[in-house]
């Protein structure tokens, strides 16, 4: 994406419930308005950047915007990470993002899991695992650690970024601190 910083605010929306119950990484989705507002030159990816709930505090967050190849979405989506643990949900809520910076391109943890079945490479693990479930079974579960990990790695990541100066601003600029009821993209 050229224009960073982007900001952008919209209501939260309920997704497809994977976030939290599947992979323990809660996040909060952007609707389709926003989604489909956003800028014609953002490329899929992993994003980091500064997000708040309503009128509430600044946090830092990560955000994919794509198509989740993992879960082989329809629809693009918007989803974010913030680094907070809140007390409870928030849909409806008015959730504001200013995106700061590009981390990676999304990825297909399930063509990890083709890899390994051409390459027929089956661990110590995978042959325990194979005497009570199967090999499938088995080479999701890893696939669903990778994507896990690789997640995990990106909240790391951005962490440290968004503790540099120049980002380091943007968690006080005036965006946050503005009107909450409208819902916008762009600067």
């Amino acid at each position: 994406m050229r224009h960073l910083p982007y900001f952008c605010r919209g209501q939260v929306v309920r997704g497809f419930g994977r976030g939290s119950k599947q992979l323990g990484i809660p996040t909060a989705n952007f609707p389709e308005q926003v989604v489909d507002n956003l800028p014609a030159d953002v490329s899929t990816g992993i994003y980091y950047g500064w997000a708040s709930v309503g009128s509430g505090d600044v946090h830092k967050m990560v955000v994919s915007i794509g198509w989740n190849p993992y879960y082989k979405n329809t629809k693009k989506s918007m989803e974010t990470h913030i680094m907070h643990t809140f007390e409870e949900d928030f849909y409806g809520e008015i959730l504001n993002v200013a995106i700061v910076g590009y981390l990676r391109p999304e990825k297909n943890f399930d063509s990890l899991v083709q890899g390994t079945r051409e390459n027929a490479v089956v661990s110590k693990d995978a042959l325990r695992c194979l005497k009570c479930h199967k090999l499938s079974q088995y080479l999701k579960h890893r696939a669903s650690k990778s994507l896990i990990s690789a997640i995990q790695g990106d909240i790391e990541e951005a962490k440290k970024r968004l503790d540099l100066p120049e980002h380091l601003k943007l968690k006080e600029d005036n965006f946050f601190r503005v009107p909450k009821s409208k819902i916008m993209n762009g600067h």
